[in-house]
Order: structure tokens, then sequence, then C-alpha cells
């Protein structure tokens, strides 16, 4: 296997399963997130790894997660807003295709309403908790990002759209790969 075709990265709200799902739809290519592989592998929600293991725990089994999907998937590839943050995942996304949804506060608030779900998010006011994890993270998504899109107006497909014209790639379904 050849790896992922794009890897989204960016801030929790920027809507990478849905524009990751949006697409690999376009693309004809198989859709994968990060945490639904985690919880897949684990057998507990986020929530509960977070609870037993702590942040800690939760970034080791995700960039063991990470390493192998970047190996095993292919297609596009959505990670968490934290995922880049580990050493060793950082270094594996490192010259990948990589690209950051970018999304500003005003729309991130609309979309997360009050964090629930969002265990990054607790403890007091979640914006708060957002602006700070962004201004923290956002130095390493520049760092890896051969793209920075801005994810925060119009529908998924829309952003997705605007991924391939940016990318310059031909729309291809999976019929035309079948069938060229």
């Amino acid at each position: 296997m050849t790896g992922p075709l794009a890897i989204l990265i960016g801030p929790m709200a920027a809507g990478k399963t849905s524009v990751g799902r949006a697409l690999a739809s376009r693309l004809g290519v198989p859709f994968a997130d990060l945490d639904a592989l985690i919880v897949e592998a684990d057998g507990r929600s986020i929530e509960e790894i977070f609870a037993a293991e702590g942040e800690p725990g939760f970034r080791a089994l995700e960039a063991a997660t990470l390493a192998e999907a970047l190996t095993a998937q292919e297609g596009v590839l959505s990670l968490g807003g934290g995922a880049p943050l580990h050493p060793e995942s950082r270094e594996r996304l490192r010259g990948a295709p990589v690209i950051w949804l970018d999304v500003d506060e005003q729309v991130a608030a609309r979309r997360l309403g009050q964090g629930a779900g969002r265990p990054m998010l607790d403890g007091g006011d979640p914006m708060a908790r957002w602006r700070a994890l962004a201004h923290e993270r956002g130095p390493r998504y520049r760092e890896l990002a051969a793209l920075r899109i801005d994810s925060g107006h119009g529908s998924p497909a829309r952003v997705a759209r605007a991924i391939l014209a940016a990318l310059q790639l031909e729309h291809t379904t999976s019929r035309e790969k079948e069938h060229p």
C-alpha cells in the first residue's frame, strides 16, 4: 500500500471528518478517521480512553494507531487536532500530503457549542480552551502542511472542491478507475 493521498489536520471544529468524507467521495477513494480507528482498535470511546489513561496515554495510543494508518490506509485520512503534537507522529507526517483545514473562532464556536464529547475542552470555558489549543498547535500545523485551506465557509463538498482545485487534482471516481 502507498498510504493516504491526503491527510487532514487542523483544530477541533475545522470539519476534518466531514470534509475528509467529501474529499474521498470526490476522489473515489476510501476515507478513514484516526479517532474512529483508535476506538475500533482499543474498544473504548475517546472519552473513556482520556478518563482512564489521561492525555499522555491517549497520545501514545494515537501515535501508534497513526503509524499503522500511514502504511495501511489509502485514500483520505483525517487526524484529531492533537495528533501532530507527538514527536514520532510529527516525524512520520513530515513530507506527507498534509492539508491544514483552518477555521476561525466564530465558526468554531458555532460548530462546537458547549464542547460536549470533546475531552480537550473539559474544564471551564470551552472557547477559551479552543483558542489556547489553536494557538499552541498552529505552529505544528504550519510546519507540516503542504496546503492550508479555510474550511469555515461553505459546505464540506465546497471545501473538498477547493482542496482539489488547490492541488490541481482531476476529479476521478472509482468507476472511472475501473474502466479507463
